[in-house]
């Protein structure tokens, strides 16, 4: 019998500390020992999640619900996979860059893949997007993006009016989203005593 304080979301989104190994992007990089890291502890990076019924997203309540509550009014639904994006190994090498968005990047995912972020420590968080995921990346946060081995993902898109897909690669400090995010999300972190003055 499961707890009651069990989260639905673990179901559908794992994150863990990557290692340095440059093998293939799309494998777990998990080190040794593995360190996981909690839903909770990316909230406190700004990365938000739910758990959804990816079977039903188009009469889903609590999807409406989250759309309503953001302001996402548009939506599109892609597919990643070497059949379906021309130029595909480039594009993966492309989407793996380290980058940044001056929205929120949103992804509902329908079937599996990876996103990196930084954690305050400059750190590389995995975070596995399963079927049934939604994960909201906070303006401002570097990340990357990667299949996983299956080399398929299947995702909604969500954006705040019209779509806006330009990424800006590392380093781009000076952009408005990135100083913000760093007041927000970096620098209260910052503020404990136990992080020594740089």
């Amino acid at each position: 019998m499961g707890s009651s304080c069990k989260d639905d979301r673990e179901e559908v989104i794992q994150a863990w500390y990557m290692d340095d190994s440059d093998e293939d992007q799309r494998l777990h990089h998990h080190r040794s020992p593995k360190e996981y890291v909690s839903l909770d502890q990316l909230a406190e990076l700004g990365v938000l999640s739910w758990q959804l019924d990816a079977d039903n997203y188009e009469n889903d309540d609590k999807l409406k619900t989250i759309r309503e509550d953001r302001g996402y009014s548009y939506t599109d639904i892609i597919e990643v996979c070497p059949e379906k994006l021309p130029n595909y190994e480039e594009k993966i090498k492309s989407f793996f860059e380290e980058h940044l968005h001056t929205d929120e990047e949103i992804r509902y995912c329908l079937a599996g893949r990876y996103f990196d972020v930084r954690d305050c420590n400059e750190s590389w968080i995995r975070v596995w997007l399963k079927k049934g995921g939604l994960i909201v990346l906070p303006a401002g946060i570097y990340h990357r993006f990667t299949l996983d081995s299956n080399n398929y993902i299947k995702a909604m898109r969500l954006f705040v009016g019209e779509p806006v897909w330009t990424p800006y690669n590392r380093p781009h400090d000076h952009l408005p989203a990135r100083k913000e995010y760093l007041e927000t999300f970096v620098q209260k972190e910052a503020a404990s005593p136990a992080v020594a003055a740089a």
